[in-house]
């Protein structure tokens, strides 16, 4: 079994189907794991999704901010972005399908036989490895149950800043699932800063990316993200983004899970300009 991790696909679902042709992915016995927002902005996000969900077993996912936005906005909790590309999920036959198969869909992934963890965007550094998957799980028994409605009211907004394990309600909720789809840069303490989006270098002064910052408590966990397309095909400290801009006319980027950290691109015609 051959296991590749990729990174945001946003709906470019051409370049996508071309890099699986270019791993010799198999779906009877190969692997992949998505690292989130395989839907939105690029031209085909209805086919992109039905296609992942037809591949069953043979691929992990973990939940982006724009599978989120999806099901806040199907819902009635969110109106659609201007350059969102929903609404042929939405108004698809079999959208209550689709949407209920992504509820289903974790934060956090461990595998611990291969020795790495996925996430969509990042850990605030408070966090053991033990604590994330323990808050993914209550976000993830919210988003799967009766209640999702009353927290996807009030999912959009940039506080509470820093944890605090006395937080409650949907404030704590908040904070975790910002953590998980949205986080990029935070400072010394863990205080998120949800605004900058740069790439590092360019953020306001006593940030630095959440996977820097000194003490993080899951330093030794190989841990496999997206979401940080100006950041790009990057290594360190454990870490691996995978967000290579496929959307914005850069690459679609997978990563062979065998220790060689062996890259495959396939560039991607989608030229969304940035905002």
């Amino acid at each position: 079994m051959t296991v590749y991790a990729l990174g945001d696909i946003q709906g470019c679902y051409d370049p996508f189907r071309r890099l699986l042709d270019k791993i010799n992915f198999e779906p009877s016995s190969d692997l992949l794991w998505l690292t989130g927002d395989i839907v939105n902005r690029g031209p085909k996000s209805l086919q992109t999704l039905r296609f992942v969900k037809s591949l069953g077993n043979s691929v992990k996912m973990v939940l982006g901010n724009h599978e989120c936005h999806l099901i806040a906005t199907a819902r009635g909790h969110k109106k659609s972005h201007k350059r969102d590309t929903l609404s042929d999920i939405i108004e698809a036959h079999d959208a209550s399908e689709l949407l209920d198969w992504l509820r289903a869909k974790p934060f956090f992934y461990e595998d611990k036989k291969l020795g790495y963890c996925m996430l969509h965007a990042g850990l605030p550094p408070q966090w053991t490895l033990k604590e994330a998957k323990q808050y993914a799980r209550e976000l993830e028994t919210v988003i799967q149950g009766p209640h999702i409605d009353d927290f996807l009211s009030t999912m959009y907004g940039n506080q509470p800043k820093i944890w605090d394990k006395q937080l409650s309600g949907n404030d704590r909720l908040r904070f975790i699932i910002n953590c998980f789809t949205r986080l990029r840069y935070c400072d010394k303490n863990g205080k998120l800063n949800l605004k900058e989006k740069g790439k590092p270098g360019t953020q306001a002064a006593g940030l630095m990316p959440w996977f820097d910052v000194p003490g993080r408590k899951t330093i030794d966990q190989q841990i496999l993200f997206g979401h940080w397309s100006t950041l790009g095909l990057h290594y360190k400290k454990n870490t691996y983004c995978l967000d290579t801009g496929c959307l914005w006319g850069g690459e679609l980027s997978a990563l062979k899970l065998d220790g060689s950290n062996q890259v495959i691109t396939q560039p991607c015609e989608c030229s969304l300009k940035p905002f």
